[in-house]
């Protein structure tokens, strides 16, 4: 693997945009001091946030800059990868995952601007801390911590998610302020001017004030820290807690996150992992129902949940997936009574990669190494069901392309009328080749029962060797 990657371009850019818009990207990083925090700190040796911001543009003049996977340093981050290779978990306005994640900019061509923060939990390979325009970085090196759950491993996660869930409080911060026109300091660009002035371009351009008017979503553990965000946010008051409750973040009443998310807030879960939200500390809000089930809220409509076929065959998880996103997660049998059910997914061949950049960077990688078909038409698949979930919520975003429908081909698209409707993508009737789609119920969906490929207890890196890796020695 790493004389693979000491192969690989350390600036590979993501591929063509497939909506009506171009397609722009800027990287923002702003000193913790300039915003107000939701939440006290975790680690006070964070003292910026980073975040990608990708957005709808007019068209480029020639030759400009193509968007890099890899921000500044490129090489550092490079050998990073090199010496630490593990796949890291991973706003209308859509914000979560991480830095570097391109389905992100898979909304900017929607009409839509994606928030894409990087965090300094010790989860990526490596990350930055810059202090102000100009200066050195810090780094915040990876940081090994098993997959398997014990009470170190659980003190461990929810570190991270203290970091976690704090960093995506202050992005929000930043986005209220950078669209009231605020002064805020990049400390990315070359010189303090700069760093004031770029950012003037998203005044009065963010719809990010209304309540539920974000979207959010992550993969991954990215995935189990925006369900970990959201519910703390929704559930702020702790009201019922038990008096040994101690919240990784807990929002003040008065914050406007706390006022952002409501049971219209839409939620889209790649590749959730479950582990993080089963410890002691995240437990009580594991038990609580996601805020689309509080009353006046869509129930699971506004809720979607998209797997790789490896984290379907890995059976536990799976289970869990399904209780954390019915109505009644304390419960043993996942199921939704007296509210719609979520939309849960998997497009079939699909690696965990493939929900993230990795697959549509390097393509032959994956489908030599995972045997995964086609990673870019898998990301096109989740963002056709994101957009439509978001349509039947009343949310405006563009045309779905008629390459992306697969009712042209490239090179070959016409427009195509009241295309916007994208209702197959969503009924789960088999009509979209290699989308399955699962029932919320344990055992209700015909391939569960013979899913067990992965042992009961698997971990991630379990579920993604032993169902991927499989298929190609045995090819």
């Amino acid at each position: 693997m790493v004389s693979f990657l000491s192969q690989l371009n350390p600036t590979p850019g993501f591929p063509s945009y497939t909506g009506p818009y171009k397609v722009g990207s800027t990287d923002v990083e702003i000193p913790t001091s300039e915003l107000p925090s939701p939440s006290p700190t975790p680690d006070p040796s964070i003292s910026t946030v980073s975040f990608r911001i990708f957005y709808p543009s007019e068209p480029p003049v020639k030759h400009s800059k193509p968007v890099y996977w890899l921000p500044e340093p490129q090489q550092e981050y490079l050998g990073a990868y090199k010496s630490t290779f593990s796949p890291s978990p991973c706003l209308h306005n859509i914000t979560g995952g991480t830095q570097r994640e391109a389905s992100a900019g898979k909304y900017g061509d929607k009409k839509m601007a994606g928030h894409a923060p990087d965090h300094r939990d010790g989860s990526s390979p490596l990350s930055c801390i810059r202090e102000k325009p100009g200066s050195d970085p810090r780094y915040v090196e990876y940081r090994s911590i098993s997959h398997q759950q014990s009470p170190e491993v659980e003190q461990a996660r929810d570190d991270q998610l203290k970091i976690r869930l704090w960093e995506l409080g202050l992005v929000h911060e930043a986005l209220l302020k950078i669209d009231r026109g605020e002064p805020l300091t990049n400390t990315l660009e070359d010189t303090p001017a700069d760093a004031t002035r770029n950012l003037g371009m998203f005044t009065s351009s963010l719809d990010v004030h209304s309540p539920g008017s974000i979207s959010w979503s992550g993969h991954s553990f990215g995935a189990a820290s925006v369900v970990q965000f959201v519910k703390s946010a929704f559930y702020h008051t702790a009201k019922g807690a038990p008096t040994s409750y101690e919240p990784l973040y807990q929002p003040s009443a008065s914050s406007q996150i706390a006022h952002q998310i409501t049971p219209s807030t839409p939620v889209f879960l790649l590749d959730l992992w479950c582990l993080p939200l089963l410890s002691r500390l995240t437990r009580w809000l594991h038990d609580l129902p996601l805020p689309c089930y509080a009353r006046g809220g869509p129930g699971g409509g506004n809720l979607l949940a998209i797997l790789s076929e490896a984290f379907f065959k890995w059976n536990n998880n799976l289970i869990e997936l399904k209780r954390t996103v019915s109505e009644n997660p304390s419960s043993g049998t996942p199921e939704n009574k007296t509210h719609p059910a979520p939309y849960i997914f998997y497009p079939a061949s699909s690696a965990h990669l493939s929900q993230s950049d990795f697959g549509i960077l390097f393509p032959w990688f994956t489908k030599k190494a995972f045997k995964a078909q086609d990673p870019d038409r898998t990301l096109r698949l989740n963002t056709r069901a994101i957009l439509e979930v978001m349509r039947r919520n009343a949310i405006e975003v563009a045309d779905t392309s008629a390459i992306d429908m697969e009712e042209s081909a490239a090179g070959t698209e016409k427009p195509v009328a009241h295309i916007g409707q994208d209702a197959k993508i969503l009924k789960g009737d088999g009509n979209v080749t290699g989308w399955v789609s699962l029932d919320l119920g344990k055992s209700a969906y015909a391939e569960e029962a013979v899913n067990r490929r992965t042992s009961e207890n698997a971990d991630p890196m379990d579920a993604v060797v032993q169902g991927e890796m499989r298929k190609s020695t045995s090819s």
